[in-house]
């Protein structure tokens, strides 16, 4: 197989993946955090592990759905990453891909919030009134958005990216808990969940540091990937265009390969 390069499918079925995926995080991530308040609403710690293993569980199965189709990025930070980790050895995403993937990521995010606050019969166009602005948190953020990267990377390029899925599931669970942000680590996520005024929300005025927290953790989750793992496993033509997904099949129409 070391003659076969990874298949790219066309563009508009990738964002579709992406952006659909990202909706249903948010939807998730959001939904669960709603009903955590109305099942628990006098423990938030309850709250947090009940948003927490929702967002676990949902997280891998969303990556394992999406993951063959787009990578299952979910999330601008990720987008570019897998960009600027590929440039050298030609995989990963194409630079002029990495905007898409932004922009319909971070319209899924709103999305998913949207669809949240219907299912539970709440107005929906909500504008949190969380603040999440202090240096602690911002630097939380940081960490956990370097862990992301660190965890997905260093996967995919020492040939293990089967198990990105549950990997990425259980960092996040974790990162709930041992970082004081809750781990956002995704500016998709963060822009979707200003419209969800429960304790899963940020208010709008902490957006951008939050973003720019995460922007930061991922130039550094880049660098030690870099100085980890210098070279990917297998070359290469072993690499994965996307993460969490396996595109090599020889059996694939030749239309799939054209990128729109």
């Amino acid at each position: 197989m070391a003659d076969v390069k990874p298949v790219i499918l066309p563009l508009s079925r990738r964002l579709v993946a992406e952006g659909l995926g990202t909706a249903l995080l948010v939807t998730v991530v959001v939904g669960s955090g709603i009903a955590a308040q109305r099942l628990s609403p006098d423990d938030v710690g309850i709250q947090l592990l009940e948003n927490s293993t929702a967002t676990a569980f949902g997280l891998s199965v969303l990556i394992l759905v999406f993951g063959p189709v787009s990578g299952a990025h979910f999330n601008p930070v990720v987008s570019a990453a897998d960009w600027l980790l590929g440039r050298r050895t030609g995989s990963g995403l194409r630079g002029r891909d990495v905007a898409p993937y932004s922009i319909v990521q971070f319209l899924g995010g709103i999305s998913g919030a949207v669809l949240s606050n219907l299912m539970y019969d709440l107005p929906a166009i909500q504008i949190s009134a969380n603040e999440r602005s202090s240096g602690p948190v911002l630097l939380a953020e940081v960490v956990a958005t370097v862990g992301l990267v660190t965890v997905i990377f260093a996967l995919v390029r020492s040939g293990r990216a089967v198990l990105v899925a549950a990997a990425v599931g259980a960092y996040i669970g974790a990162a709930y808990w041992f970082t004081s942000s809750t781990s956002f680590a995704n500016p998709a996520v963060t822009v979707g969940r200003i419209f969800s005024d429960t304790f899963a929300g940020i208010a709008p005025t902490s957006v951008t540091a939050f973003v720019l927290a995460q922007v930061g953790g991922g130039g550094l989750g880049v660098l030690l990937i870099r100085f980890l793992y210098p070279t990917v496993a297998g070359g290469p033509e072993d690499v994965t265009a996307h993460v969490a997904s396996d595109r090599r099949g020889s059996d694939m129409r030749a239309s799939d390969a054209r990128d729109a």
